[in-house]
């Protein structure tokens, strides 16, 4: 079990892997998926042996409400339908936009993929016009029972007005999730494609309320 990490280097680096992969070029991708609400691309990680996937679409409110109801705080328990608990563990004096937190998923695919838990240290920043929350799993905290722990490589959400409708947001994320245990990939590529379109159409719904 490793110890909690500087906040500031680690956010730092995650600052800039994130925005390293929001410049990657569009003909690296290949869609995985398309709904109305957003659209999915993959493409392998440099990180683990999958993939990293890039979701984006335009949401219908301001830049900090959205931000708002995706990081680590009150409002994403309420919306987000894969997550069942979510805690604060740790909080950082030197860098107050950081904290550590320990969320669990439910299962999905009739529970072929059963509940994960995840301890992940999270940061959240102004990136030009909007904002960036981004997060990356730690080694930290004992693993509970009936749960399997994941592991979240440098994931992140970008989210900056539409210059000619500052009301309307675009909002880009980039997720890389090892599920870890026994898994067919092919499973985790499926629930992992409906998960992020099914992220944007339950968030505009919560935005709406």
């Amino acid at each position: 079990m490793d110890l909690l990490p500087d906040a500031t280097p680690l956010a730092t680096k995650l600052w800039n892997t994130l925005v390293q992969y929001h410049n990657i070029g569009d003909s690296e991708w290949r869609v995985a998926k398309k709904t109305k609400d957003a659209t999915v691309w993959y493409k392998p990680s440099e990180e683990f042996s999958g993939y990293l996937y890039k979701v984006q679409g335009v949401v219908e409110d301001v830049t900090n409400r959205i931000v708002d109801h995706i990081r680590p705080g009150p409002y994403r328990l309420d919306w987000d339908s894969l997550m069942t608990t979510m805690d604060i563990l740790e909080t950082f004096e030197e860098n107050k936009n950081c904290c550590v937190m320990r969320y669990t998923t439910a299962g999905q695919l009739w529970n072929i993929i059963a509940p994960r838990e995840f301890i992940d240290f999270s940061y959240t920043t102004s990136y030009e016009d909007g904002l960036l929350t981004c997060g990356v799993s730690l080694d930290y905290g004992e693993v509970r029972p009936n749960f399997v722990r994941g592991f979240n490589h440098p994931c992140g959400w970008f989210c900056v007005p539409l210059k000619d409708y500052p009301s309307h947001s675009l909002l880009t994320g980039y997720i890389q999730t090892e599920l870890r245990g026994m898994l067919p990939q092919s499973a985790v590529d499926t629930a992992m494609s409906s998960t992020l379109t099914n992220f944007y159409s339950d968030l505009k719904k919560a935005l709406k309320t």
